[in-house]
This record gives C-alpha cells, sequence and structure tokens, in this order.
C-alpha cells in the first residue's frame, strides 16, 4: 500500500495523508472528500500532470487541482492576500433552495464576517457539501437572498412579503455588521410613532396594530382568536390566561413582535406564529405551543415550564438559559441555540 499527502493545488497547508489503490478516479474520489473539492487533475511537486496512477510513489506530495493549471505552493507564502482571493464559483445549498456565486462575493464585501471566515479559505471551517460538492447552510433562503444581493452590488433590496426583522436577524447571524446596520434604520423609520398611552381591553381585542411602548397593555384572560400582531411592541404587556385559537383554524400571527418580559402564563396558542419575535425573559409557563412557529425566535430566559411543545418548531431559536422543566408532551422539535 502507497501513502501520499495531497494539498490543493497552490497551496501547502491542510494537507492529508491518504492511501493510493484502484485507479485514478479513485484516488480523485478521496482527494474530493478529503479536500472539499471537486478533484480533476493530479500534480506532481515540479507540477507535471500525472494521468497514470502506477506513476505515484509511496510518500509522494502531490498537489490536486479542480481543472486549473498547476500553482506553485510557495506563492501560499509569498503573496497571502492573492492566496485569500478565490474567485473559483460555488453553490451554496440554503435551506433546500440553491444560491450560485463566486468565493469572492462572499469575501470582498464584509471580510470580516462569517461567511467570508467560512468561504476565505477552501475547507477551513470544515463546510459541509452534499455529494455535488454543494455547501449545505441551515438557514433561512427567504432571508438569506437579500443578503446574497447586498455582498453581490451594495444594496439592500427586500423583495415584497420579505419580512426585514428575519433579513436583520441573519445578517446578525452572518455578522454583516453594516448591513445589519441599515436594517435597523429600514425597520425603525417604517414604524409608526410610539404611542405612550396604554391601549384598552376593547382597543387590543379589535387588534389595532399601533406600537406601544413599555406596555402597560392588561388584557388577562382576553379573547384573541386569530390575532394579526406582525412587528408589535407589546413589551411588559400582561396576557395571562389569553385564548389565541380559532376555532376556524386562523392562526394567530405575531411574527416579529416584541414581546420582551410579556406574561402570557397559561394561554392558548396552538399553531401560533412567532416567528422571529422577541421573548426574552417573557413567562409563558404552562401555555399550550403545541404545532407553534418558534424558528428564529429569541427565548433567552423564558420560562418554558410545563409547556405543550410537541411539533413546535424552534429551529434557529435562542434558548440559552431558558426553562424547559415539566414538559406535559415529549418535545418533538429541531432547534439550534445560538
Amino acid at each position: 500500500m502507497r501513502r501520499v499527502t495531497l494539498f490543493v493545488n497552490g497551496t501547502c497547508t491542510n494537507g492529508k495523508v491518504v492511501a493510493v489503490y484502484g485507479s485514478m478516479e479513485d484516488l480523485l474520489s478521496v482527494a474530493s472528500s478529503k479536500l472539499g473539492i471537486r478533484a480533476s487533475s493530479v500534480y506532481n511537486g515540479n507540477g507535471g500532470l500525472i494521468d497514470d496512477i502506477t506513476l505515484i510513489r509511496d510518500d509522494d506530495v502531490l498537489y490536486i487541482s479542480e481543472g486549473d493549471s498547476f500553482g506553485d505552493p510557495q506563492e501560499h507564502f509569498r503573496s497571502p492576500e492573492k492566496r485569500q482571493a478565490h474567485t473559483d464559483w460555488l453553490t451554496l445549498n440554503v435551506g433546500g433552495r440553491c444560491f450560485t456565486t463566486t468565493r469572492s462575493t462572499l469575501v470582498s464585501k464584509e471580510p470580516e464576517s462569517m461567511l467570508a471566515h467560512m468561504f476565505r479559505g477552501k475547507d477551513v471551517w470544515g463546510n459541509k457539501q452534499d455529494s455535488q460538492g454543494t455547501y449545505l447552510i441551515d438557514r433561512s433562503p427567504d432571508y438569506f437572498e437579500p443578503i446574497l444581493n447586498y455582498l453581490r452590488h451594495g444594496q439592500l433590496i427586500i423583495n415584497e412579503g420579505i419580512n426585514p426583522l428575519g433579513v436583520l436577524e441573519e445578517a446578525r447571524f452572518f455578522g454583516i455588521q453594516q448591513l445589519a446596520e441599515q436594517l435597523e434604520a429600514l425597520i425603525k423609520s417604517s414604524q409608526p410613532p410610539d404611542d405612550h398611552s396604554p391601549l384598552t381591553r376593547k382597543e387590543f381585542v379589535r387588534f389595532l396594530l399601533a406600537t406601544t411602548t413599555k406596555s402597560e397593555l392588561r388584557c388577562q384572560g382576553a379573547n384573541l382568536q386569530g390575532v394579526k400582531m406582525l412587528c408589535t411592541n407589546a413589551e411588559g404587556a400582561s396576557l395571562r390566561g389569553c385564548n389565541f385559537e380559532d376555532p376556524a383554524g386562523v392562526k394567530a400571527n405575531l411574527e416579529g413582535a416584541n414581546l420582551k418580559g410579556v406574561d402570557m402564563e397559561g394561554s392558548q396558542m396552538t399553531g401560533i406564529n412567532l416567528r422571529v419575535a422577541t421573548l426574552k425573559n417573557a413567562k409563558l409557563k404552562n401555555c399550550n405551543l403545541r404545532g407553534a412557529t418558534l424558528a428564529g425566535t429569541d427565548l433567552e430566559n423564558c420560562d418554558l415550564s410545563g409547556c405543550d411543545l410537541q411539533e413546535a418548531n424552534l429551529r434557529g431559536s435562542n434558548v440559552k438559559g431558558a426553562i424547559f422543566e415539566e414538559m406535559l408532551t415529549p418535545l418533538h422539535m429541531s432547534q439550534s441555540v445560538r
């Protein structure tokens, strides 16, 4: 058995030692898997193209190419800027939707972002790839699309029907600070002026979408079937024992709402949409959240003890410090703690 050391063409770091067996196709397949590239050519240290596996000897150092010509590995030290300026095309599978872009698009606009660090060097972060070499990223494709377009041309463009709050959360997740600042300004400018007077129970039940501040709202036991409160600010409100369930099947929608510190203990919220909402320090003890959408929701230090969370979606939510004791039913969900 022969052993060789493989490097990505033009580099001399992050090498992989592999066993040589079978045909050249077998070696290229192993190289693709180990180096995270689409291997198509093999060079020796002098830049000679190897097309016959019998020419490979034990302890050879080989350079694997994706089809480009041989690159001197010493350039890796002489010109680090050039080494980082990859412009090769790659495909990202974000939440099931594929985006094709260049490496330079992901690293040039925001060089200190998570995306830049993920793709500046090949396989530095151990990025997950499928059998076709597509990079797998478990995030929302709807919110990722405006981020990628921003990296392409520097303009913030959000299609109709896309919640800017969701895009903001993705921008923060990927560490794209300038875009996050633009989104914060956009969201702030689109909100109506704050109303410092508390809302009455009647106004709330009629589902007015006015924004409140540090809400003194007290609607305990209110019937809020199918309420629509997208991006509403109800921070500090008391909504204990409220009913958000609609017998007709209309789901209450509080996507992007600010419910920081809200008291919703004992409320009925089957199927409620709380996507990317803020529920930090909220009291949700003994709530019925069966089938609720909590993807991307901030649940930091939230009291969820005694909640029914069967079939709830907490993918990408922040559950740092959250209390999940005394569950009423088994928790069947996919969650990711940031």
